[in-house]
């Protein structure tokens, strides 16, 4: 009886590897699947509250409380968001060569926390801050100290050194709850990226518009207070969760295992591949089943790298790989040319957190006689659509096109991608002519100073960030979900990473092109087309550079996704090679 209880508990276990913390396996039934993930996702609606509660109105803050120019803030804002975006790929190495996904987000989440106590201390003590702008001019020129700076910009560079081991790690916790051996829970996992996304939306919401209220008419203090607390709170519903988690083993660093891909294959360029596959080096399908991890089968692509796999002498990690190992360096490389094309957009996006709020400060805000609409609750409206996007899509769009294409997903991710990245050109095309606009009413009524407000509603702005809601949907989610599900399984932990890394490096660009167009467009005594005052620059020429730069880039992407190449039927591969792995345990010794 008791061996009987036995065999069901193991049938029960789930079959892709999944361990508890302790490193046992854990019972599918116990463990996983959404209820797993309503703790995550709980999580991250509180973070997402915390984040952009820093975020959306930073512009505002270093703009109007440490009394920096319109190129100086955004770009301050862009590189820390780059920062931010990029910190990742530390998260994910260690998580994957060392510690874990679940240990070093705990580490990290505390890490961010400290951050965010540090710079609610920053907006609190008024030792920390200069004085605030009276109604004189020279009350501005009163620029913070290096110690007030230098205090507020180590609070923000903790944070992104926090987030850098929470952003790569929390999405793959989430997907890593269902079994891909389980036809439901493979099903259940094909809508996960949606309604994480979603989460990550409604948490944003919230920040743009009560927080950003709070900050703008109460006070900061209060307005990163409840961020923090948010943040507090974040941690502990996350942690609550952790008796239902399902955890990956690490697996090494993929980074590493890549440099000895390319080591072993330049070291031996002048070596033959064998037309036989069966030649190169592969580890047995023995020792995959023990170490619970998956044969790749060599394939065609980048033949270059098979000279990896080839045995000619020495038997070092660096100088002979393994065919899977080859074949996870070539899945991971194959997706650098899209990663590249995700860039620009990312470049975009960070327009709606500096540019775009700016504009809305020189806009006429008020609604009514007591209420003015602070400039960056129009971010909102890129949550409110993308939100009401994303449930469209998901629960009518899919279904509906499915029908044709005979594809779960509806549309391929790299179809979903390239709608969003064409929508991107419209949004800077509707942005250029708000502009034109704006300019437009400025000049009719003799507005030429920075402090002046044009008689124009800021709703005018309204559709471009609407626009950018709608176009996130396609670009971000098909991103995240592109990038996870094309990285072999040993590598999800990078492949989350390449679409951090492709946010991180868009907002450096968004700064590096806003400085070099800045500096270009003022020489030969030209005022330039981005001054701190709105009233005098040309923001619809740098928006009309934009939606060229978004044509060139959409061209270049429609190249890339021809020649991109799926991997092959992974679930399916999986299944297949599971059987085989149960078989030869099962024939094994006991």
């Amino acid at each position: 009886m008791a061996g009987k209880v036995e065999e069901e508990k193991k049938e029960d276990c789930t079959k892709d590897g999944t361990v508890d913390l302790k490193g046992s396996p854990v019972l599918r039934s116990q463990t996983g699947r959404w209820r797993a993930c309503s703790f995550i996702v709980g999580y991250e609606v509180f973070e997402r509250m915390a984040y952009h509660g820093i975020t959306t109105n930073l512009v505002v803050y270093l703009t109007n409380k440490l009394h920096e120019g319109t190129v100086k803030s955004s770009n301050n804002v862009t590189n820390w968001v780059g920062t931010v975006w990029l910190m990742p790929l530390l998260g994910a190495y260690i998580a994957d060569a060392h510690l874990g996904r679940y240990w070093t987000f705990i580490i990290s989440s505390i890490i961010y926390l400290v951050g965010m106590c540090l710079l609610t201390l920053a907006v609190s003590v008024p030792a920390l801050r200069p004085p605030s702008c009276g109604h004189g001019v020279v009350d501005c020129e009163k620029r913070a100290s290096k110690l007030q700076l230098g205090v507020f910009f180590c609070a923000l560079y903790i944070i992104a050194l926090g987030t850098g081991g929470t952003k790569p790690n929390i999405s793959t916790m989430g997907a890593d709850q269902f079994d891909d051996f389980e036809p439901k829970e493979r099903a259940q996992k094909l809508s996960f990226f949606n309604w994480w996304m979603f989460s990550i939306f409604f948490g944003t919401l919230f920040a743009n518009t009560f927080l950003v209220y709070i900050q703008d008419n109460v006070g900061w203090a209060v307005g990163y207070s409840l961020p923090t607390v948010g943040l507090a709170i974040s941690i502990l519903v996350f942690i609550v969760g952790t008796p239902y988690y399902r955890h990956k083993t690490p697996s090494g660093s993929p980074l590493t295992k890549m440099a000895k891909v390319l080591v072993a294959a330049s070291k031996k360029w002048k070596v033959v591949v064998p037309n036989d596959p069966k030649e190169l080096q592969e580890l047995s399908l023995e020792e995959y089943s023990i170490s619970v991890k998956y044969r790749i089968d060599s394939t065609p692509s980048l033949r270059f790298l098979d000279k990896a796999a080839v045995k000619s002498g020495s038997s070092s990690p660096w100088s002979l790989c393994p065919v899977t190992q080859v074949e996870e360096t070539k899945q991971m490389l194959k997706m650098i040319p899209i990663l590249v094309a995700t860039f620009i957009p990312s470049t975009m996006l960070a327009q709606t957190q500096t540019l775009f709020i700016k504009q809305g400060t020189t806009l006429e805000r008020s609604m009514g006689p007591h209420f003015k609409i602070p400039p960056a609750c129009l971010s909102a409206f890129v949550t409110i659509f993308m939100l009401i996007t994303i449930v469209v899509y998901d629960r009518f769009f899919v279904p509906a096109i499915r029908r044709y294409t005979k594809n779960p997903r509806g549309i391929t991710m790299l179809q979903r991608l390239g709608i969003g990245l064409a929508l991107h050109v419209v949004v800077m095309l509707t942005s250029f002519l708000a502009e034109r606009t704006r300019l437009s009413v400025a000049r009719e009524n003799g507005i030429t100073e920075k402090n002046q407000i044009v008689p124009l509603s800021i709703f005018i702005l309204l559709p471009q960030f609407a626009l950018m809601g709608v176009a996130d949907n396609f670009v971000e989610v098909a991103k995240l979900e592109f990038f996870y599900d094309q990285a072999p399984e040993g590598m999800k932990s990078l492949g989350t990473a390449y679409f951090t890394t492709s946010l991180g490096v868009g907002y450096f660009l968004s700064s590096f092109l806003l400085s070099t167009v800045a500096k270009v467009t003022r020489k030969h005594g030209h005022k330039g087309w981005i001054l701190d005052n709105l009233n005098q620059s040309h923001l619809d020429y740098y928006y009309a550079f934009y939606a060229v730069l978004s044509i060139l880039n959409f061209l270049y992407y429609l190249v890339a996704a021809k020649l991109f190449v799926y991997n092959v039927d992974v679930d399916k591969q999986r299944a297949e090679e599971l059987k085989d792995a149960i078989n030869l345990q099962n024939d094994g010794p006991s």
